[in-house]
């Protein structure tokens, strides 16, 4: 039996339409609730109507849209529920991370990261938020790369991408959180350095806890 194959014009198409989507849902410039139009997005990106309904049905899987029936489709706005979640699951693939990181030591990557780290913490300069926000999510992605497991690596990606619908742009968040997951990184890394494997994993979940909590507090008075 032969099977048809889509053509490879269509299947760029598509990626490049995914890609687009989803960096303006991540960048934010389509907010959490905003109605997702496929003619729209046609015309916006310049992209048929096919590889354009491709991107939002594999962005609907990932859990960064929700089609609402009666209604369309949508950016995915999460709930506490949601949220607590995601936070389950996070424990669980970065507890992990950070103990198959401890096992091999360190790498490359993931020592510059922490130099960054510490240069950001010591500048007497006011601290830029986005910038220490940007590095910390490098800095978790480090620990994945460091513990070698790219399927690990792959789910990481999809919770952070809807965690971070939760809270789109909180300036309050990042005064509560930024200097205090700047500590928390830089002790996550100096367990692993030191191939604590326990304290490792502990760290990590305690920092992971931390910010939910923060998080839950902003979303819960909203």
């Amino acid at each position: 039996m032969t099977m048809i194959e889509a053509p490879v014009e269509t299947l760029m198409e598509s990626d490049l339409a995914y890609g687009q989507v989803r960096a303006s849902i991540l960048s934010r410039q389509l907010a959490a609730g905003a109605a997702i139009s496929e003619r729209g997005l046609s015309e916006s990106l310049g992209l048929g109507r096919t590889p354009v309904r491709e991107a939002i049905r594999a962005l609907v899987q990932e859990g960064l849209l929700e089609v609402v029936p009666m209604r369309g489709t949508f950016v995915r706005q999460l709930t506490l529920q949601d949220l607590r979640e995601i936070h389950e699951v996070r424990l669980g693939l970065e507890g992990i991370a950070s103990v198959i990181a401890a096992q091999r030591g360190p790498s490359p990557e993931l020592t510059a990261c922490a130099a960054e780290l510490r240069a950001l913490q010591a500048s007497p300069a006011p601290l830029d938020t986005g910038a220490a926000q940007q590095l910390g999510w490098r800095f978790h992605e480090a620990i994945f790369r460091a513990a070698g497991n790219e399927r690990l690596l792959a789910l990481y990606r999809n919770l952070r991408a809807q965690s971070g619908l939760a809270l789109q742009q909180n300036d309050e968040y990042d005064a509560l959180r930024v200097h205090a997951a700047l500590r928390e990184h830089l002790g996550i890394y100096a367990a692993i350095e030191a191939q604590d494997t326990a304290a490792a994993q502990r760290l990590t979940w305690e920092h992971l806890s931390q910010a939910l909590q923060t998080k839950l507090r902003l979303l819960t008075a909203l």
